[in-house]
């Protein structure tokens, strides 16, 4: 199979069951940014000091490979069935920030980030999720996409931001915090 079609030389893409739209289109724009959210998951999985997590950030890798498969799903093509992140989803999330979140200080002040590059790649990668979020927001205003979506999203960013903290305190960096 060729990696190229030469179809999409246009400006457009096809979506799942072939109706071809725009490249720009909102629709393009949500999943591509869960493409990339995907690819800086991956950079977070990779990195020595997330080893014991391997297994989870595979796990929210394939449930983002859920949610992009469902925004590029084509709503007129009922022949193609739509695949939807597992239901039990966001609970295994929150599961996994209440677990590290019993061992952090309470947090009073805002943080910035940095301190460390791993620290500062989950704050790079929260971003990217909730620009995700906001695309896929704009999305189910105009077009419609499934609620757990929006919420699996909402869910990640704040596991990325716990994760960012916990990863602190594993390698004994202190928290920056903003003083206004």
């Amino acid at each position: 199979m060729k990696i190229y079609t030469r179809t999409g030389d246009d400006g457009t893409t096809s979506l799942s069951g072939g109706r071809r739209v725009p490249k720009h289109s909102i629709r393009v724009e949500a999943y591509g940014s869960i493409e990339e959210l995907i690819a800086w998951i991956g950079l977070l999985k990779d990195h020595k000091d997330n080893t014991g997590r391997h297994e989870f950030l595979t796990y929210i890798q394939c449930q983002l490979m859920k949610c992009a498969s469902a925004l590029a799903h084509d709503g007129e093509n009922s022949n193609i069935k739509m695949i939807l992140p597992d239901g039990d989803c966001v609970l295994l999330i929150e599961k996994e920030i209440d677990l590290m979140d019993e061992l952090l200080p309470p947090l009073k002040n805002f943080i910035l980030p940095g301190g460390n590059m791993l620290i500062s790649y989950c704050h790079i990668t929260k971003c990217v999720c909730r620009r995700a979020e906001r695309s896929v927001s704009r999305l189910k205003e105009t077009e419609g996409s499934p609620e757990i979506i929006c919420i699996f999203l909402n869910r990640l960013s704040d596991y990325l931001f716990v994760l960012s903290r916990k990863i602190r305190l594993e390698l004994d960096i202190e928290e920056v915090k903003w003083q206004e």
